[in-house]
């Protein structure tokens, strides 16, 4: 039987998404992923295998193909885990939903069956909203930052089994909510600022520009460098070529 779930990559900047492709039949027991994965994908088979065991489901011995289309574009990161197993388990009828036209999956599993945090998930959602993707199914550990993207409902869930009564209507999670007020206007009180540090100003200029955009920053030299008012102009190098 094939099913096809959704989920979404990026090309540099740029978000396309990924139909899972998954045809479970009968034949010799294999497991094929197509589609030009990366190492990272084809590892996958052990943890998503083994996951689905420990969230007590018996999976018979059956010939699995996975195809990730478009086969053009290489796929890379843990993240397809989620709807490679979601893809499966459709294909094998213990998820009876049908209506993921309009989902994407993100998610990396554990072997106990956990949907664990990855990496990436604010320009994922922000590029599904572009290509009116309506729903996300995500770990509940990246559910905040994905939330900050109005316009798509964001799913919030623990582990396989979870996944699986929400899907087949057996439970109800709560859509995540949008955070970004409180976010960003949380009056948050710290012990130390700058008016302790003195002088240093073009190092704590570098800085300041840095936290503005939530960057990175590294200041590299002596302290007695930065003092000198000759390496102000340094200092804006520093600031965006540092990240």
């Amino acid at each position: 039987m094939l099913s096809i779930i959704k989920s979404i990559s990026l090309n540099g900047i740029e978000g396309y998404l990924v139909d899972v492709q998954v045809d479970v039949s009968e034949g010799l027991p294999s497991w094929e992923v197509v589609g030009l994965p990366d190492i990272t994908v084809r590892e996958s088979k052990e943890r998503i295998k083994i996951a689905i065991k420990n969230s007590q489901i018996k999976l018979l011995s059956k010939k699995v193909t996975i195809n990730l289309a478009p086969a053009s574009l290489r796929k890379e990161g843990s993240f397809f885990d989620l709807p490679i197993a979601i893809g499966i388990l459709m294909s094998t009828q213990y998820i009876w939903e049908q209506n993921l036209q309009d989902t994407i999956f993100i998610g990396e599993l554990s072997l106990d069956g956990k949907i664990n945090k990855v990496n990436g998930v604010l320009p994922m959602c922000i590029e599904a909203k572009k290509l009116g993707v309506k729903r996300v199914v995500i770990s509940k550990d990246n559910a905040r930052e994905a939330a900050m993207v109005n316009g798509i409902k964001v799913i919030p869930v623990e582990n396989l089994i979870q996944t699986i009564k929400y899907l087949n209507g057996q439970i109800e999670i709560e859509a995540q909510g949008n955070n970004i007020e409180e976010i960003f206007n949380q009056n948050q009180v710290y012990s130390l600022d700058f008016s302790e540090v003195k002088g240093q100003e073009s190092a704590k200029r570098a800085l300041e520009v840095a936290a503005s955009g939530g960057h990175n920053c590294l200041l590299v030299g002596s302290p007695r460098m930065w003092k000198n008012n000759a390496c102000k102009k340094n200092t804006n190098n520093i600031a965006k070529t540092k990240f």
